[in-house]
């Protein structure tokens, strides 16, 4: 009976979920598998979410790691969200495949800012995470050498330019805003003349989850980020919701993934999801909790967002139609 559960508060954070970026790759895929028919190659996972990756390959869609992968073919390679080192679609080239380009515009700018400060003679940092594919594809813009990699303060002590080597930094769009401002503090301070860029580097959509998590995290017992653990978007929400002083803050892909061990006896509960997480898992999600309390659910917004960003140009129902 409803009556015998015992009250749970849920605050669902908003803006929450897929992103502008996101939102395009899926489509790119989704459009491609309409006008072209299966298969679809894809380099790489599409998005960090094991659960559209999987949707999608029911679909027809043929993830790969590698380029050498994908077999003679007309068919569609896209490139994921991430970005490519500039290799990729050279290779694509050479090998005559049908290449499109499903990288998210904000991570583009930031590849158009590390040719133009290579262009202009300044050797790039890029404040990320190694070995992910947005960092990897970044650093791919450029000859090997002309960007170095940090990921914290501590490495920013490390490095060794003179002070008359022209420098830029660059940053991954999906960082913890709080960490980053601790990096690029550290730069300044060491390399007062480094050139930063025009606009923030984090996405809109990275800065707005954060902010509402910031906002909810310090009044609830606990909270789930709605997320894939390969997904750097959604551990930086788990970590801003324990800094911000949430006793207990976990990744969670799937409802039948919570450890009732730690969220089954609280009264107030958070929940936001990785900007690769679609809003079907956070409805699962609270349905799980549902299922064992009397669920009230409040909307936190802090931001609106309206951002939309259109297909790449082969998709677009005035090219795919010629």
């Amino acid at each position: 009976m409803a009556g015998t559960k015992p009250k749970l508060e849920i605050l669902l954070c908003a803006p929450r979920g897929f992103c502008a970026g996101v939102v395009r790759a899926i489509d790119a895929v989704e459009q491609a598998l309409k006008i072209y028919g299966p298969p679809v190659y894809v380099r790489h996972e599409i998005v960090h979410n094991r659960y559209v990756v999987e949707s999608l390959k029911r679909k027809g869609a043929v993830f790969v790691d590698e380029l050498s992968e994908v077999p003679v073919t007309t068919a569609p390679v896209i490139f994921s969200a991430h970005g490519v080192p500039k290799a990729v679609p050279a290779d694509a080239a050479e090998r005559r495949l049908f290449a499109i380009d499903a990288t998210c515009p904000l991570v583009t700018k930031v590849h158009r800012e590390a040719e133009l400060h290579a262009k202009r003679d300044r050797h790039v940092v890029l404040i990320g995470h190694q070995g992910h594919p947005e960092v990897i594809g970044t650093i791919g813009q450029l000859p090997p050498g002309a960007i170095t990699l940090v990921e914290t303060a501590a490495d920013v002590a490390k490095l060794d330019f003179t002070q008359d080597r022209p420098l830029a930094y660059a940053t991954q769009t999906t960082l913890s805003v709080d960490d980053t401002a601790e990096v690029v503090a550290a730069l300044k301070a060491r390399f007062p003349d480094i050139v930063g860029p025009h606009k923030e580097d984090i996405c809109y959509a990275t800065t707005n989850r954060q902010e509402a998590v910031k906002r909810i995290a310090p009044q609830v017992d606990a909270m789930i980020v709605v997320g894939s653990p390969n997904s750097s978007n959604s551990q930086r929400l788990r970590e801003v919701a324990e800094r911000a002083g949430c006793p207990t803050a976990r990744l969670v892909l799937r409802g039948a993934d919570i450890d009732w061990n730690l969220f089954g006896n609280i009264r107030t509960l958070g929940v936001t999801a990785g900007a690769s997480a679609p809003e079907i898992l956070v409805e699962e999600i609270i349905d799980a909790f549902a299922e064992r309390y009397d669920v009230v659910v409040e909307t936190v917004s802090t931001a609106d967002e309206s951002v939309f960003f259109p297909l790449p140009r082969a998709l677009r129902p005035e090219m795919a139609s010629n």
